[in-house]
């Protein structure tokens, strides 16, 4: 069974040209979310689905969807606000989305097939959808608690222009992940946070008492690359009635319903497991405005080196 994409783009806005997620940066005027599906349908992805906001509906579907039907099955979902199990309420003065996996459950009636999740403005390269579309594809009929993450080595993941956020990972013997704690600040540094972005320096990040803390190039981190079956959504359900029914993330009006949150939930549970994929893929992306000519200039080398085609679609 070919697995489906699954793009988190709830986030844009109708204003499109000041956002980051479709931003030309290809030679043509692609995206990084037009490379993220051309790598997918490479590595044998068979549909490709949206969740989007109702509102830019129209737009969407005339300045993006239309350039990938005829070329692969595509689907839209909707995320809003007081998209809420029954009993449940918007309370008064929040308008922050209720985060990723709640923009996740909006897929639940259009995925019923294996499925990648990812953002829309992180370029995550060829061999990372090659190895967990591989991992998805060759789950048996009905294959259920045998979810996957992509982890990317700490050492491919950085930005020369300041700290980045990642979810460091952890993982046991079998490969499998047992945490994954999100760090806010990572960098190359020395001991004292001095140095930043020296390549002489090793990977640090700042812990809860605001140390920096070193650890090795190759260690696992999330880049929100989460692979999943479709019982996933169930437990996603249930769990998201416990959030809700929790007063401090009713009071908390930026509350958020996030994937590792869930994920680790299922982990700690022993409910599911999740296959800790290793990748040699170098993630790049434009955390930072100064990141921009960056991103251009790799892309270029990659069509030149004849990774992508000069235009995609």
């Amino acid at each position: 069974m070919k697995p489906t994409l699954f793009l988190l783009a709830a986030g844009m806005g109708s204003r499109y040209g000041g956002l980051k997620q479709l931003d030309g940066l290809g030679p043509n005027g692609e995206t990084i979310m037009d490379y993220s599906i051309y790598d997918a349908i490479q590595a044998g992805f068979g549909k490709i689905v949206w969740v989007i906001r109702k509102d830019f509906e129209e737009q969407f579907r005339t300045q993006i969807l239309s350039k990938y039907e005829g070329k692969i099955q595509c689907e839209l979902c909707f995320q809003a606000l007081d998209a809420l199990p029954e009993g449940f309420s918007v309370p008064e003065g929040r308008q922050k989305p209720w985060g990723t996996n709640h923009a996740v459950l909006m897929g639940k009636d259009v995925i019923k097939e294996p499925f990648l999740v990812i953002n829309c403005d992180d370029f995550y390269n060829r061999d990372a959808f090659m190895v967990i579309g591989k991992y998805l594809s060759e789950l048996p009929e009905g294959a259920k608690n045998q979810y996957a993450m992509v982890g990317f080595r700490v050492g491919n993941t950085l930005s020369e222009n300041g700290t980045v956020a990642r979810g460091i990972c952890s993982k046991d013997a079998n490969e499998n992940l047992t945490t994954v704690v999100e760090r806010t600040e990572i960098v190359r540094c020395a001991a004292d946070g001095s140095n930043a972005g020296a390549a002489s320096e090793p990977v640090r990040y700042k812990d809860e008492e605001g140390q920096w803390v070193a650890v090795d190039d190759n260690t696992p981190v999330s880049m929100n690359m989460w692979g999943f079956t479709p019982d996933y959504f169930e437990y996603s359900e249930a769990y998201f009635k416990e959030f809700l029914s929790d007063p401090k993330n009713m009071e908390n009006l930026k509350a958020e319903f996030f994937i590792p949150l869930m994920v680790n939930k299922l982990i700690n549970d022993k409910t599911a497991t999740v296959r800790v994929l290793d990748t040699t893929s170098k993630w790049f992306g434009v955390t930072y405005a100064a990141d921009r000519a960056d991103t251009v200039a790799r892309i270029k080398q990659l069509v030149d080196d004849g990774v992508y085609p000069d235009k995609l679609f």
